[in-house]
C-alpha cells in the first residue's frame, strides 16, 4: 500500500463520519419539530339532541326548559396523552348564560380523539316572544378544557382546548340545526 492509499482510505473514512453526522442531525431535528411540538387538543360538540322541551308563554316573556344530550369530543393531535382537569361548558342564549355542563377530569390517549356523552338541562326564563314566534331558537356554546399533554413520560406541557359553537333549535321539531363549532 503506498503512502496515497493511506491518505485516500482517511478522507474517505472522514467523508463518511460527515455524512453519518449530517444524517442523524437531519433525523434529529425532522422528531425535535414534529413529533416533540405540543398542540393544544380540540373540544367540540360532536352531535346534539333534544331529549326533552317544553315552554311557557306569559304575557311577554317566556320561559323554556329543556334537556339536551350532547356528545363532546376531545381531539388529542399528540404524539402524548392529554390529561384534563374537570371543566365546565356554559350554553349560552344571546351572551347569557342558559346552561351549563361538567366535563369531567379524565385522559385522551395520544393521537385519538375522545367522546362521550354530557346531558344539560337549560332553562331559560324572559326570552322574547320573537324568538319563540320565528320558530328557531340561537344558542351558542363557549368553554375551555385544561389540562397536561405528557410526551415520552418525561416532558409535561400545559395545554387548553377551547370550544365555541353556535346552533338553533327548531321549536317546530325540536331538532338541533346548524351545529358549527370553530
Amino acid at each position: 500500500m503506498s503512502k496515497g492509499e493511506g491518505k485516500r482510505n482517511n478522507k474517505k473514512c472522514l467523508a463518511y463520519v460527515a455524512a453519518f453526522v449530517v444524517f442523524q442531525t437531519a433525523i434529529i431535528l425532522v422528531f425535535a419539530l414534529t413529533v416533540m411540538k405540543v398542540r393544544s387538543p380540540k373540544v367540540r360538540f360532536n352531535a346534539m339532541a333534544v331529549e326533552s322541551f317544553s315552554s311557557d308563554n306569559n304575557n311577554n316573556s317566556t320561559s323554556i326548559n329543556m334537556r339536551l344530550l350532547a356528545q363532546v369530543t376531545i381531539k388529542n393531535t399528540n404524539f402524548g396523552h392529554f390529561k384534563y382537569q374537570n371543566s365546565t361548558l356554559s350554553i349560552l342564549y344571546n351572551g347569557v348564560q342558559v346552561g351549563e355542563m361538567v366535563v369531567p377530569r379524565g385522559r385522551a390517549s395520544a393521537r385519538k380523539t375522545k367522546k362521550f356523552n354530557i346531558s344539560v338541562d337549560v332553562s331559560s326564563e324572559g326570552l322574547s316572544g320573537n324568538d319563540i314566534n320565528s320558530g328557531v331558537l340561537r344558542l351558542s356554546s363557549r368553554g375551555k378544557v385544561s389540562g397536561k399533554v405528557h410526551l415520552m413520560k418525561v416532558i409535561k406541557r400545559n395545554k387548553s382546548g377551547e370550544m365555541k359553537c353556535d346552533w338553533s333549535i327548531n321549536l317546530g321539531t325540536r331538532q338541533v340545526e346548524d351545529l358549527k363549532c370553530n
